[in-house]
């Protein structure tokens, strides 16, 4: 029998944190997330009533302190983190990227994992266990040209994943990343709609140019990188930490 898990999700009222969520609610665990998206909350709370959902901007220390105070207040702590925020930014040359949309893009998707982490911790060390999960990308191991705000934050996280896994190895703390490649989904699709405008020509073109270069042609599933989370953060993975784990088929080349 599963031993229930306190788990705490970000930006998981939908697309991959949803499927995310509900994977470990379905396994037994008490699941809690945030969105900055009323719908979405509105939408999975009628969906899935046990998991609990709330409004918090993972940009904010202020939100994130209080939802976590939420939580310790109603679960007593939290065993396993999923940072999943993260937005595409913008898709331009670098000399055309506007500062404010650099810093918006950073803040998303790198400083939002430092600002959860640093409360989790704590409530881990009380525990002496736990498992953060750090969503990067394979963005975050390869360049990715007219993505540039993107692909520094999803490295900068493959380089707080091991950092964090050597402080906190002595607590039993695990702490990994996801590197998925391109996902199924409607985030995916705007991406692609976006360079296909920014370098006038097709999605279809731009959709083959991201899968020709993987050994498995095809794109990643939601429910796959679900799949990874969950062993991840099971007893199966034990003394799997420090580690940025691609999902991808294998990218032998990456486009443009």
């Amino acid at each position: 029998m599963t031993v229930p898990l306190i788990v705490m999700i970000t930006a998981a009222a939908s697309g991959i944190g949803r499927t995310v969520a509900e994977a470990f609610a379905a396994a037994g665990h008490r699941v809690f997330v945030s969105d900055t998206d009323a719908k979405a909350i509105d939408e999975m709370s009628a969906r899935s009533p046990e998991i609990v959902a709330s409004r918090v901007d993972v940009t904010s220390s202020t939100e994130i302190e209080a939802w976590f105070a939420k939580v310790k207040a109603e679960a007593g702590g939290v065993d396993i983190l999923i940072n999943n925020a993260g937005i595409a930014g913008p898709t331009e040359r670098l000399e055309n990227i506007g500062v404010e949309s650099w810093h918006n893009c950073i803040d998303v998707c790198l400083n939002s994992q430092f600002l959860t982490s640093r409360c989790a911790i704590p409530l881990m060390k009380e525990k002496r266990s736990g498992s953060i999960i750090n969503l990067s990308s394979t963005a975050g191991l390869f360049g990715y040209g007219l993505r540039t705000p993107y692909a520094a934050a999803k490295w900068a996280v493959v380089g707080l994943t091991k950092s964090m896994a050597i402080e906190l190895g002595d607590w039993n703390i695990r702490v990994n990343a996801i590197c998925p490649g391109s996902v199924s989904g409607d985030r995916m699709n705007r991406v692609i709609a976006a360079e296909a405008s920014m370098r006038s020509t097709s999605p279809e073109e731009i959709r083959r140019e991201y899968t020709s270069g993987q050994s498995i042609k095809r794109f990643v599933e939601p429910k796959e990188i679900a799949d990874l989370c969950l062993f991840l953060s099971s007893p199966a993975a034990s003394m799997i930490s420090g580690q940025a784990i691609a999902i991808d088929g294998h990218t032998e080349t990456y486009h443009i």
